[in-house]
């Protein structure tokens, strides 16, 4: 995606009212903030807290919430961050017609991640992880006008979605284990799970929904194409909210689903996998959003392959590091937002100069920037020596797990340059002129949290023992300290810093001469992700076309085969799988009034399916359906017999109506035989009568049925058994195929209105 603006497209109405919306619209997440903030003490005290209602009681769901140390941290980086999001918002959106709309979209985006790192039952945290997904959609197209933003929207939904469902599958199983959707009680059955046969599908099933989540290889690619919605939003987005759902689910679930090879190796090689290929990536870029979208990667990655490990140090390097991204990647996104807002551009060959009458600007940039990059005294510095301690700290492959750190941190390093140096004091270019400094609205956001950087790492202890502490100890499912400092002395974590910074301005200095080498077009790559994702949905377009002109060509003839083949082969295996063959059956004998019934039955059949004449044919059909009628009525079910005739008579007036525009089934013939419908008829009621004898055969032990006995007539006040489960048990099933028959019966009547209306034309 090239370097065009977020409102591009959009229309700018700078009359349109919209003050008092950008004045309340921090108020949300302030008093989650401010309700946060007053049981600071009591989190970081080890205390917990639970609560909430019945939801679907028979099935033992509740719409439970609980805090602790983990849940506290997340919701409170979503909140905190959120109040800088809004207010950046309302003056970079300010003017824009549909704004309303933008701040529905964010605070449902807000409640959802809210909502997921504070649930407290299993159901309850896939419903708001759901909500993210269907959030961050409507945020990511929210300029609809654009195909880039529709594109990069549903490719973000379908992505998510996928790994969604995964995760409700594997969080079921997970719940059956554990015989409760209760959080708390989950968490407490590791041993079981970890023992249980069903731990690997459990395992596997809840990465793919993390994966998914927080853009993991090989699903990754729809991050940076998420760069068309508004830099608010790629903000938030980034810096607290969705990415970082799927690193919340990966430490939720650290105590259940960690401490086997398993968990380490999978996290600790996608994480640096992924961390290394956006590296990569984010060298060649020229969009800052864009590079910084890669380094938004690079960050997940990070954190995925030190939640890999059992190590306290790896986990609590992991945490600070979320503490430390969240803060500058926030402030770097909206840094850009203002670029891209006063002049016109955000492509790095087309910037320069700004930092001549952008001075609040560009102190918001490198604050941000130098946290980002490690530099001392701020908290980013603290984070890297803590990545690095963490990264030898690994049990598996240290080795491998330090040299992508440092490398990737390196990346980290030029892409800090590339945002905080190149547009601000690389010589301006001509066409650039007359940029002046943002407004208050839209600055102060990035310089408070590029301040708060530098603040936490001058007094680390109070994110130290407030956050990561209480955060470690709920991963680690055991109480944990942890020393926040600066100066570690001198020590290899140190030396790997130092040389992190010589990598790392080595390679912004040769930059040219790198993206030289790596000149190799990816986009055009056979393997390349996003490229695949299209061909994917074409071939998907494809087959979806192929069975439509096959199954679904418009002739009920064909609908017809294809339903009773379909219905033969599943009988067919459900026989032959169930080895159940009914060949011993002591047959009824039948009376006189019985064996008329048979033959009225098979005699019309049989004339349905030869006769030439609509008439002839639908008089045998008439005849078939009483036969059937009669049947049911000498077999003791009257309001069945009823039924049958009430819908016969009807399908009898139904066919009058329109028989005079029936055609002629086949003029040339006197007796129409079709052996291919005689033969799949055969064969279906064959398998349909053996089904029929093996069911009748296996003794009936059901529940439901001596529960239906004992409670229809005195709750039901029934005592037709079959109407009482029709009109009060399954009454809301009976209204919803009404409903679908009410629903066929308005369009058959809208079709036939269009067709008349047509004629008289």
């Amino acid at each position: 995606m090239g370097a065009v603006g977020d409102t591009e497209g959009r229309k700018i109405d700078q009359a349109t009212p919209g003050r008092w919306i950008s004045l309340l619209s921090p108020v949300l997440p302030t008093i989650f903030t401010i309700i946060l903030m007053v049981h600071m003490p009591d989190i970081s005290a080890g205390k917990e807290f639970s609560f909430g209602v019945t939801w679907v009681e028979a099935l033992g769901i509740d719409l439970r919430f609980y805090i602790d140390g983990l849940s506290f941290l997340f919701a409170l980086l979503i909140s905190g961050i959120g109040i800088f999001v809004t207010i950046y918002a309302a003056a970079y959106m300010r003017g824009d017609i549909d704004l309303r709309r933008f701040y529905f979209y964010l605070y449902l985006f807000m409640v959802g991640m809210l909502g997921l790192v504070l649930a407290g039952d299993l159901i309850t945290l896939f419903v708001f992880w759901e909500i993210t997904t269907i959030s961050s959609y409507l945020l990511i197209s929210y300029n609809n006008t654009s195909a880039i933003a529709r594109r990069s929207a549903l490719q973000a939904l379908l992505v998510t979605t996928l790994g969604g469902l995964c995760l409700l599958v594997g969080l079921l199983l997970l719940a059956s284990l554990a015989e409760s959707f209760d959080l708390v009680q989950v968490l407490a059955t590791g041993e079981t799970v970890r023992a249980s046969p069903l731990y690997l599908p459990i395992l596997i099933l809840i990465l793919i929904g993390a994966f998914c989540k927080s853009a993991q290889l090989p699903f990754h690619f729809w991050l940076p194409n998420a760069m068309a919605a508004p830099t608010p939003v790629s903000a938030y987005l980034h810096s607290a909210t969705m990415v970082k759902a799927g690193i919340y689910l990966l430490a939720r679930m650290h105590p259940v689903l960690a401490h086997t090879e398993y968990w380490e190796w999978i996290l600790t090689c996608t994480g640096a996998a992924t961390a290394a290929v956006a590296a990569l990536a984010a060298l060649r870029q020229t969009d800052l959003k864009l590079a910084l979208a890669y380094t938004t990667l690079i960050a997940l990655g990070t954190l995925t392959m030190f939640l890999g490990s059992d190590a306290s140090a790896a986990v609590a390097a992991a945490i600070t590091f979320l503490i430390v991204h969240s803060f500058y990647k926030a402030a770097l996104f909206m840094v850009v937002g203002i670029i891209d807002k006063q002049a016109g551009t955000r492509n790095l060959n087309k910037l320069g100069g700004l930092g001549h009458s952008m001075h609040i600007t560009v102190i918001a940039a490198s604050a941000a920037a130098l946290s980002m990059a490690g530099f001392p005294p701020f908290l980013g510095f603290i984070g890297k020596e803590l990545k690095y301690e963490g990264a030898l700290a690994v049990a598996s492959e240290p080795a491998l797990v330090a040299t992508v750190a440092v490398f990737v941190n390196a990346v980290t390093v030029t892409v800090a340059g590339m945002v905080a140096i190149k547009p601000f004091w690389k010589k301006k270019p001509r066409h650039i002129s007359n940029v002046q400094e943002a407004p208050l609205g839209m600055w102060i956001s990035p310089l408070i949290l590029s301040g708060l950087g530098l603040t936490f790492g001058m007094a680390p202890d109070l994110v130290g023992g407030g956050l990561v502490e209480p955060a470690l100890s709920a991963i680690l499912g055991i109480p944990e300290t942890i020393k926040l400092k600066l100066w570690h002395g001198i020590n290899i974590p140190l030396l790997m810093s130092i040389l992190t910074f010589v990598l790392g301005v080595t390679m912004y200095l040769g930059l040219r001469r790198m993206r030289a080498w790596l000149a190799w077009d990816f986009k055009h790559a056979p393997t390349n992700a996003d490229q695949l994702w299209d061909k994917s949905l074409d071939l998907l377009k494809a087959f979806a076309a192929l069975q439509t002109r096959i199954l679904q060509n418009g002739i009920m003839r064909r609908y017809l085969t294809v339903i009773f083949v379909t219905v033969s082969l599943a009988l067919a295996y459900a026989l032959i799988r169930s080895g159940q063959f009914p060949m011993e059956y002591a047959w009824p004998r039948l009376n006189l009034k019985e064996w008329a019934a048979l033959l009225l039955t098979v005699g019309g059949a049989y004339m349905a399916g030869s006769a030439r004449k609509p008439l002839i044919a639908i008089c045998a059909l008439g005849a078939l359906g009483v036969g059937i009628a009669l049947i049911y009525l000498f077999l003791g079910a009257p309001d069945v017999a009823i039924t049958q005739l009430l819908v016969e008579t009807l399908y009898l007036v139904l066919v009058a109506a329109i028989l005079p525009r029936l055609p002629v089934f086949n003029p040339g013939r006197k007796v129409l035989f079709r052996p291919r419908d005689a033969t799949l008829g055969a064969v279906l009621g064959l398998l349909v009568t053996f089904s029929l004898l093996a069911v009748l055969q296996t003794p009936l032990e059901s529940p439901t049925t001596e529960f239906f006995e004992k409670a229809s007539v005195p709750e039901a006040h029934g005592r037709n058994i079959v109407n009482v489960i029709l009109v009060d048990f399954r009454a809301l099933d009976t209204f919803g195929e009404i409903i679908v028959v009410f629903t066929a019966a308005v369009a058959a009547v809208t079709l036939l209105g269009h067709q008349l209306r047509r004629g008289k034309q």
